[in-house]
């Protein structure tokens, strides 16, 4: 029997895409009257020039703005408290987020608090209650191609105990994502690995979920081949558009999918990881993807044979199994040629904290969602292979 007999798909993210498109952005703010943004972002982006691109832009159309800088990697609740003052402070209207995806989640999460009040952690899935009203306007620029949270219902906040909670719901969807090259062509190499191996391993999860569905399907599996395509030649660049673009659609495809299917024990694992020890969620999810995918293969030989063919892999006289095993392969040498550790420990993980990691682990939903089922021990013996 399947795991689901219906789906249901919903993606209300308007998107601008291509090289340049950032530029459109201000007409969009004007057709819906906003008068003062809150630029959400971190102080890189700043040093950097980004935020900048996008002040300038502002003025340009006459729309005032403030600027809320702290957010951290793996944010904590204190950014979205602080963040929510300042919105409120400077009697903003809307939101705009700069960055990756802990600046998208921090406006997302500042959002549920401005216009539904309370602690943001009454609204974490597995113990608060649904997101009843929509959040300001939120408007996106992704200059990263990673966790595609300007098409997500999803936002990760790291609380008091370095556990990544999640807030989920149709209600903190962003309004518009922009995909422009511009903002993203220069990435250093690691962030642009990580957040590659990121958006892979969003593909590669819901696409083997038990949740999977053909629309989230294509997706994913298109995802994976744009990936496995542009990765090498953006990550090594700091002036192919083409790829860089490529990258952007790809992780937003990614988004869309598992938007709808949610991950897997890649994601249930990792959050633990960067909770506890800092590691880029990047990172930590290319590092677990391969020992996941070895755990899971057995499960859907079909899917991962897929996946290797997607991989540019040639499968022609192999059975699904086999084929199945050079899609782990195919991620393992993509992984290891732009520079991801091949440990946990490299990383920095202390093995004496498997047992905690494990117990975080099985207390997100994705692990019901995996295609293999999972006991604890699994978990511990896939943390101790990873180390």
């Amino acid at each position: 029997m399947a795991f689901q007999d219906q789906f249901s798909y919903h993606g209300p993210t308007r998107l601008l895409m291509g090289q340049g498109s950032v530029g459109n952005m201000s007409d969009l703010l004007k057709e819906k009257d906003l008068k003062k943004a809150l630029i959400v972002t971190d102080q890189g982006l700043v040093d950097a020039g980004l935020v900048g691109r996008i002040t300038a832009l502002l003025e340009q159309s006459g729309i005032s703005h403030s600027t809320y800088a702290g957010v951290a990697p793996n944010p904590p609740i204190q950014n979205v408290l602080d963040c929510t003052a300042h919105y409120q402070r400077e009697g903003c209207d809307h939101l705009i987020a700069i960055g990756g995806g802990s600046s998208m989640d921090v406006a997302k999460t500042s959002g549920v608090l401005i216009t539904n009040g309370g602690e943001i952690s009454d609204y974490f899935i597995g113990t608060g209650g649904p997101v009843k009203n929509r959040i300001p306007y939120l408007l996106c620029v992704a200059t990263t191609y990673g966790t595609a949270s300007e098409v997500t219902p999803f936002a990760v906040i790291t609380d008091e105990n370095k556990y990544k909670a999640a807030v989920a719901g149709p209600n903190i969807i962003p309004d518009v994502g922009i995909l422009d090259a511009d903002m993203a062509v220069a990435l250093p190499r690691p962030i642009a690995a990580a957040t590659g191996m990121d958006a892979l391993t969003h593909a590669i999860e819901s696409y083997v979920s038990l949740a999977s569905n053909p629309v989230s399907e294509g997706m994913a599996l298109h995802a994976i081949r744009l990936i496995a395509q542009n990765l090498r030649q953006a990550a090594f660049s700091d002036h192919n558009h083409e790829a860089t673009q490529n990258m952007l659609v790809a992780s937003t495809m990614a988004g869309f999918a598992f938007s709808q299917t949610r991950l897997g024990n890649v994601h249930a694992m990792s959050h633990p990881v960067s909770g506890h020890y800092g590691v880029p969620h990047g990172v930590a999810n290319a590092i677990l993807l391969t020992r996941v995918m070895d755990f899971n293969r057995y499960a859907c030989p079909g899917k991962f044979a897929d996946i290797a063919v997607a991989m540019g892999e040639d499968v022609v006289g192999l059975s699904d199994v086999d084929a199945a095993m050079l899609s782990v392969e195919a991620v393992e040498n993509l992984g290891g040629d732009v520079g991801i550790p091949n440990t946990l420990s490299e990383a920095g993980v202390d093995s004496d904290g498997i047992q905690v990691l494990a117990e975080d682990t099985m207390k997100s939903g994705n692990v019901v969602v995996n295609p293999r089922k999972t006991t604890i021990e699994d978990v511990i013996a896939l943390y101790e292979e990873a180390m």
